[in-house]
Formats: C-alpha cells, sequence, structure tokens
C-alpha cells in the first residue's frame, strides 16, 4: 500500500532552519508528484512545494519561494523541504501526500488533492521566539 512518513519538524526561531523529511512505502515515489502541503488552526490547507516525477520540475507557493527548497533521493525513496529564513506565520502541521500523478501541474493549473489521494500524518513545525 502507499504510505508516507514524515520527520523533521520541531520548534524553531524566526529566521530558523529546518528540513522535513518524507519517506515513502508502496511505490516508488521517483515515478510520482509529490506535493507539501501545510495546515494551521482555523485555516485552510495550503500547498507549499511540489516535484515532479515526470521532469523533477519544482512549483513553490508564492508565501515560500526564495525560501523552501523541495528535492528528491531516489536511493532513498524520500522526498525532502528545506525550509530557510523561517517566519511565524510558517507554523503549521506539514503534510506531504500524492495522487500518484505524474506532474504535479498541466497547462490547466496545478492538479488538486483531496482525503481521497494519499497523505502522510503530519509533523508539527513552530516558529516562535
Amino acid at each position: 500500500q502507499v504510505q508516507f512518513e514524515e520527520s523533521g519538524g520541531g520548534l524553531v526561531q524566526p529566521g530558523g532552519s529546518l528540513r522535513l523529511s518524507c519517506a515513502a512505502s508502496g511505490f516508488g515515489l521517483r515515478y510520482y508528484a509529490i506535493g507539501w502541503f501545510r495546515q494551521a488552526p482555523g485555516k485552510e490547507r495550503e500547498g507549499v512545494s511540489c516535484i515532479s516525477g515526470s521532469d523533477g520540475n519544482t512549483y513553490y507557493g508564492d508565501s515560500v519561494k526564495g525560501r523552501f527548497t523541495i528535492s528528491r533521493d531516489n536511493a532513498k525513496n524520500t522526498v525532502y523541504l528545506q525550509m530557510n529564513s523561517l517566519k511565524p506565520e510558517d507554523t503549521a502541521v506539514y503534510y506531504c501526500a500524492t495522487g500518484l500523478r505524474t506532474r504535479c501541474c498541466s497547462g490547466n493549473g496545478c492538479y488538486p488533492l483531496d482525503e481521497r489521494d494519499y497523505w502522510g500524518q503530519g509533523t508539527q513545525v513552530t516558529v516562535s521566539p
């Protein structure tokens, strides 16, 4: 079965850095688009970043461009999210997910994911003095 396990979350001061890991089992993530999402209490789920399996193209939400970097290690079957220059507004539970598509986006827009798709359990990121 398709499963994810996120790790690497924690408490960090503003301006600090954190690296999240998303380890996949049950499938080879190199072939599929893997996305990072986040959700803060009282807020809607927000797309953070995505890396395509077909061509390796990467995508970022406007709020994290220039600060976050998504990458993939095929040998470890793991996707990473390097988060730099963290801000209090980055505080959220971070999830990785896939809809088992090869691309994150098409010319018609980026593909949405919902509860029918495959999600990890989430890891808490807290940015606070």
